[in-house]
């Protein structure tokens, strides 16, 4: 479909619809790749951790923390998440609790009732959210999360015509991502339980690491045999396994076992069937850790970022991150989330340890 459309590749088409340059692609692969040895270094923590002789690829996904006896009732979680806001200024705070009080949330698990949590509505109702709330911390953040997804279409739909009342998928994850990193790190501040403060760090070494770096590893994959297309070379299972192999290797390190069953990982991954998405997840975790980063430091206002979330498609997604300070074709925008990455590991270390 390149080709018929006179496209110079399959990443170009794909990238085209958000007028996305394909450097911003290669940026998020050749700046993650630069500091492949924070997630190495977390690797050797969790082996620390975990007592092993040899940390093999289903050791990866053991919690470091194992037990969440953390309760956050809805109303103390409400209340949690707003002063963890705070940060966004008095109308976006105002805003919200208002949301919150006005029933834009239905909160616990209901017979036929899907599960997890989402944000919804459309341009002329009030954003609504649904939750299957459980007092657990999970639920605290996924709250922030869906009130970062609702804030965000508020604040775009009363900001625009109808033809601009939206936002793109490229965006969409940064709001809510920002509430999250917020709340997480509003937690582990005002917390006085050890146990608490480990259990949301372990939460976040585990985010950076499935989404910085495996997502990245994913999209350097995908870029790859779409490359093989292109230069006429036969694709074949064996070709993408060995390929798959190679890249979990660079990633995962020496000091893991890579399995070799895991060159099969790629054919249950279903987003390797259609075209260049997973980058996405890992541009909108930068784009949020930059933004969050740029806040509590004092580099942008409040104003700045409640300036973006009013963009909708008034303006493309590179030039609508840039109202809040995020230009995604500068390295120091990725490297910023490996910084808070790499952070979050040396404060684990230093807590559990002690």
């Amino acid at each position: 479909m390149a080709k018929i459309k006179k496209y110079n590749s399959s990443i170009e088409s794909s990238l085209y619809r958000d007028e996305l340059d394909i450097s911003i692609y290669n940026n998020l692969i050749d700046t993650v790749n630069s500091r492949i040895g924070v997630l190495h270094k977390y690797y050797d923590l969790k082996k620390r951790v975990l007592e092993v002789d040899e940390l093999h690829l289903y050791d990866v996904y053991a919690n470091l923390i194992k037990k969440d006896n953390f309760k956050y009732v809805f109303d103390d979680a409400c209340d949690i998440v707003s002063n963890a806001l705070s940060i966004l200024g008095e109308e976006y705070c105002a805003i919200l609790n208002n949301g919150i009080n006005d029933r834009w949330i239905d909160v616990y698990p209901n017979k036929g009732k899907r599960t997890g949590g989402y944000s919804s509505g459309c341009y002329d109702t009030n954003p609504y959210i649904l939750l299957n709330y459980q007092d657990k911390y999970d639920d605290m953040s996924t709250l922030a999360h869906e009130l970062g997804h609702s804030m965000h279409s508020y604040y775009t739909r009363n900001n625009n015509p109808y033809q601009y009342g939206h936002y793109s998928i490229f965006v969409a994850e940064v709001a809510s991502t920002v509430n999250e990193l917020l709340l997480a790190k509003y937690v582990i501040k005002n917390s006085n339980d050890k146990n608490e403060k480990l259990f949301i760090l372990n939460k976040l070494m585990e985010l950076f690491r499935a989404t910085i770096y495996r997502q990245t590893m994913f999209a350097e994959f995908e870029k790859n045999i779409y490359q093989l297309i292109e230069d006429g070379k036969p694709v074949t299972a064996d070709i993408l396994s060995d390929e798959y192999y190679k890249l979990n290797k660079v990633y995962f390190g020496k000091n893991v076992c890579v399995d070799e069953l895991i060159k099969y990982e790629w054919e249950r991954i279903p987003h390797f069937y259609y075209n260049f998405y997973v980058y996405k997840y890992a541009t909108g975790l930068s784009a949020a850790c930059y933004i969050v980063t740029s806040l509590l430091d004092g580099k942008i206002k409040a104003e700045d970022y409640i300036d973006f979330l009013k963009c909708g498609k008034s303006k493309n997604p590179m030039d609508s991150l840039k109202v809040a300070g995020v230009d995604l074709s500068d390295y120091s925008v990725i490297s910023s989330a490996i910084d808070m990455f790499d952070e979050i590991i040396d404060e684990f270390s230093e807590l559990y340890f002690s």
